[in-house]
């Protein structure tokens, strides 16, 4: 019998970083990485600065816009209607133009809040305390109403008025 015995010696693996083929695409894939992220930043802060160029005034005549077109779309109605969509149509004006939370609050909880209407006069203030009193006693009435839909309408529009030129800033 030919013997031959093997050579059962030990030997160190091959590294495996010889099996990772080169990438000299790799400082190109950062730099194209780098450029998008880059991009992005210049189009979020353009995106941020043309929506802070939207003027309050502007804002609010869009408001006021909207707000006399809910009015004039509010034909006859029962009063109590009409009050319940007058009060609607103002405040979602005031949310709009001063960004005031009164469209989702009760009357009470509009009259309590300690900064309710802060960028309006004291005049326009007191009109709307008292507009919004009468609106929610016209809501809120238990019996018949002895007052037409569209002189709540004509009230409520002079209230919008009111507001609109009574802003301090």
């Amino acid at each position: 019998m030919n013997d031959k015995t093997g050579n059962f010696e030990l030997l160190e693996p091959r590294s495996p970083d010889a099996l990772i083929p080169d990438a000299p695409a790799a400082p190109w894939v950062i730099a194209a990485v780098a450029f998008f992220i880059m991009a992005l930043v210049v189009f979020i802060l353009t995106k941020k600065r043309r929506v802070l160029e939207i003027s309050p005034q502007s804002m609010r005549a869009a408001a006021r816009a909207a707000a006399i077109e809910s009015f004039d779309r509010v034909g006859a109605c029962h009063p109590r209607d009409a009050a319940v969509m007058s009060s609607l149509i103002v405040r979602k004006y005031l949310s709009a133009a001063a960004k005031d939370p009164a469209l989702f609050e009760t009357h009470e909880e509009t009259i309590s809040r300690h900064g309710a209407l802060k960028d309006f006069s004291d005049a326009a203030r007191v009109s709307a305390h008292d507009g919004f009193a009468r609106l929610a006693a016209l809501k809120y009435s238990p019996v018949d109403l002895e007052i037409s839909s569209e002189t709540i309408v004509r009230e409520s529009r002079q209230l919008l008025e009111t507001l609109h030129h009574g802003f301090q800033g």
